[in-house]
């Protein structure tokens, strides 16, 4: 079995999560090599066991930023404290993602499924009931717990079932729901925030969750690497939350308290002694979460920075745009979610098309030019904060979502093309959680660049998201190259 199969992978893919694009997840499906043969009409249900159980991750990250300036004002908080209820979920999914999919092909994949979608459902109903911002907070950290559990797992068992033949149907119906589900999210969120309420979005899951659990339980077979007795990387998951969670905390403190503060100092200071024992403990560990030995690839660490830059730009700025367009322009939930269709519509039409690309002019050039236009769509945010008509947001978002269509399959091609086949799971899984940090780092920087009004500051917020995106093309153009000669073997 390929070592990628055991460290399988992240939230869902070559799709719109969370409003963004997400590189590389249907990678890990096909790495993963069947079980014993499923019977046909089991197929359809453990297919759609997966779907549903994506969806839920999927709705509920899409739905949750559109609902972000309501729950500020409900539960008198701050910023930061929108921060963390962003960031507590990015944080235990990203650290405990890898493993949990290790975890999964060890002691079985349907039961972690099971798992996942039980402490999923549960938080988001503790999230929905929450009385105060704190334990809003603590459920979206379990949820990340159950993210972690749920995604990989979700994409695992489809490759589990389905031979080589059939996968790619598979995937395409997986995608094209999951593309659905998450470009639906934040005009249905919008909706609930209006007129239920913004607690409503969270009850979603555990609707979702009841017909999940009946299939799963009913339908969907066990599998994983049984006879592997290897252990796990628990110490690397450790100093990875650890770590992460000092350098946030400290930074989403510093609008409060300064660089000189002790605390901020601290937690920086702390946050990044703990990344670096992460790394000494991936470099030593018979078993890596995350086998530093495929940065060795040029063009694989260049995807990663690519990563890095364009999707914190994302996620800053996808962050932001509700509390400029709900605080400062007045516009309902329902109409700020509406915002983010052109993106996702021009996103999902144009994957197959972004495609083809590849084939015809090798990665490198989408690489570079789809993150300049994607750079151009933010500066034209930026251009048009102050407006306060709908109409002025579909342009910028048009040009935005074209940008990183061109990118999004370019990406993943490199990121399989830099390594060898077996470990294209684990290196795609290794890509996802660098887009979910990417995410999770961005957004705690954003209180350091507040500036006299939302509008103001959600220039300079866009700003620097272009900024980002322009450095991940110079990333692309000096990394990058043209032909599939780079390319590291992991050892075991």
């Amino acid at each position: 079995m390929y070592d990628g199969i055991r460290l399988c992978s992240v939230r869902a893919a070559a799709v719109v999560v969370n409003t963004k694009a997400q590189p590389c997840g249907a990678t890990i499906i096909r790495s993963v090599h069947p079980a014993a043969a499923c019977p046909k009409p089991d197929k359809a249900w453990v297919l759609a066991a997966a779907v549903l159980g994506s969806t839920m991750a999927f709705v509920d990250e899409s739905v949750v930023n559109v609902a972000l300036p309501k729950i500020e004002v409900d539960l008198h908080t701050t910023l930061a404290g929108m921060q963390w209820v962003i960031n507590a979920y990015t944080l235990c999914m990203s650290a405990l993602l890898l493993i949990g999919g290790a975890a999964a092909d060890r002691y079985g994949r349907r039961v972690l499924f099971l798992m996942g979608i039980i402490t999923f459902a549960m938080a988001s109903i503790i999230c929905g009931c929450a009385p105060n911002v704190a334990a809003l907070i603590a459920a979206r950290a379990i949820q990340g717990v159950g993210a972690a559990m749920l995604i990989p797992c979700s994409l695992a068992i489809i490759g589990a079932a389905f031979d080589e033949q059939e996968r790619g149907a598979a995937i395409g119906i997986w995608s094209g729901a999951s593309a659905l589900a998450a470009g639906a999210g934040p005009l249905l969120g919008g909706w609930l925030v209006d007129h239920p309420s913004w607690r409503a979005i969270f009850l979603i899951n555990p609707l979702i969750a009841i017909p999940t659990l009946w299939i799963a339980v009913r339908r969907v077979p066990e599998s994983g690497d049984f006879t592997a007795r290897t252990s796990l990387d628990w110490l690397g998951a450790v100093l990875a939350f650890g770590g992460l969670g000092g350098l946030v905390y400290g930074l989403i403190a510093v609008s409060r308290l300064g660089w000189q503060d002790v605390t901020v100092v601290g937690s920086v200071t702390a946050g990044t002694l703990l990344l670096a024992g992460f790394t000494l403990q991936e470099r030593r560990s018979p078993v890596p979460m995350m086998p530093l030995r495929l940065f060795e690839s040029r063009s694989f660490s260049g995807v990663n920075l690519l990563t890095l830059l364009l999707y914190g730009a994302l996620g800053g700025a996808f962050f932001f745009l509700p509390f400029l367009l709900i605080q400062a322009h007045g516009f309902s939930a329902t109409a700020a979610g509406a915002v983010y269709l052109p993106f996702t519509l021009v996103l999902a039409v144009l994957s197959r098309w972004s495609g083809s690309l590849v084939d015809r002019f090798g990665a490198r050039w989408p690489l570079i030019i789809g993150p300049l236009i994607a750079g151009v769509g933010f500066a034209l945010l930026a251009a048009v904060s102050g407006e306060r008509r709908y109409w002025f947001y579909l342009g910028p978002m048009v040009v935005l979502g074209f940008g990183m269509a061109i990118t999004v399959a370019p990406l993943t091609t490199t990121v399989i093309n830099s390594v060898e086949e077996r470990q294209t799971g684990v290196a795609s899984a290794v890509n996802n959680v660098v887009a979910a940090v990417a995410s999770l780092l961005v957004i705690a920087v954003l209180g350091t660049l507040v500036a006299d009004s939302l509008v103001s500051t959600a220039r300079v917020v866009m700003w620097a998201a272009a900024a980002l995106a322009l450095a991940g093309a110079a990333a692309a153009a000096l990394t990058i190259r043209p032909k599939r000669s780079d390319r590291v073997e992991l050892e075991r």
